[in-house]
């Protein structure tokens, strides 16, 4: 009897034992790992601007995180920049793209500065401040404003920089853009800070023929943005600002400090697509969209497959 009752009692103990030897691998098999987890536990909203280029870097911040695992939500072509960056700081999106010269002067309301390390430095330690907002790292896409002129006028009159353009005025027919004439850092303000710049003829134009005037021989010289996809023609030449007159505007994504925090992988993902990113690469991303007619979408996913950054 008891032979038979310590058998019964050792064939309990091992049941229990097999028993909770099953909960215990059952659980471990269950539990997530550190990195699921943390891709899994919030959506994260992306925004942009209102303008293909905004759009592009948008797409690419999402597709990157969606192919790390997270979930994303899109909040693409909101607006202008107080509209992106209102509801940024608002919380309704965790991230958009922004530019460090926008930041500075037209969020911040500083005064103009050149150095684009200190124009970075100046915005990231006034939005964490202000806002609790972190600029990541900036891309090496500068779309800054610029001057653009023909081959033909660039080869004819050796021009290759401002100054360049500044003496050969007299002898070049500019193709402006509204207000340029008279902003402090159009006409004006270039007039100040290189002298000259007193052209031939000077006739207004929309902003979406200014190329195609240069290009038509119509005129010789117009207001350009420096990673415009229309660039990218080889019958256009880009002025180097050799006087540094126009702030830098270097494309940089600006995310709310929580989500940082929560999970600082987020921050790598971003920052790897971000340095893939220049000026050169912007002009022909941009061009894709607006001269080829490609979807932004299409053209971002395009660019991270061939960088490397997420599958096909």
């Amino acid at each position: 009897m008891k032979t038979r009752r310590l058998f019964i009692g050792l064939s309990i103990f091992a049941v229990v034992v097999i028993a909770g030897l099953i909960l215990i691998v059952s659980l471990q098999n269950n539990k997530p790992s550190s990195s699921s987890s943390a891709t899994s536990a919030k959506t994260i909203t992306i925004g942009s601007k209102n303008f293909t280029e905004s759009l592009i870097l948008g797409e690419m911040y999402a597709d990157a995180l969606e192919n790390a695992g997270y979930k994303v939500n899109r909040k693409l072509n909101l607006g202008g920049t107080l509209v992106a960056h209102e509801a940024l700081v608002k919380g309704d999106i965790d991230m958009y793209p922004e530019y460090t010269g926008t930041g500075l002067l037209d969020i911040l309301k500083h005064s103009k500065v050149t150095d684009a390390g200190q124009v970075y430095q100046d915005v990231s330690q006034a939005y964490k401040k202000k806002w609790n907002l972190i600029w990541l790292q900036p891309t090496h896409a500068n779309d800054s404003q610029g001057l653009a002129v023909s081959k033909t006028i660039s080869d004819k009159y050796n021009i290759h920089t401002f100054s360049d353009l500044a003496k050969a005025a007299p002898d070049i027919n500019f193709a402006a853009t509204p207000e340029f004439n008279d902003r402090p850092d159009g006409l004006k303000g270039l007039q100040q800070a290189y002298g000259g710049f007193r052209f031939k003829t000077d006739k207004l134009y929309d902003y979406g023929l200014k190329y195609n005037v240069l290009l038509n021989g119509k005129a010789d010289a117009t207001v350009a943005f420096t990673t415009d996809g229309q660039l990218t023609d080889k019958n256009l030449v880009l002025l180097t600002d050799d006087k540094h007159f126009y702030p830098p505007y270097y494309v940089c994504p600006v995310i709310r400090g929580s989500v940082v925090k929560n999970d600082p992988t987020i921050e790598t993902i971003i920052n790897k697509v971000s340095s893939k990113v220049d000026s050169q690469a912007m002009q022909q991303l941009n061009a894709q969209v607006d001269i080829q007619k490609k979807t932004y979408q299409q053209v971002a996913r395009e660019f991270l497959v061939k960088q490397g950054l997420i599958k096909s």
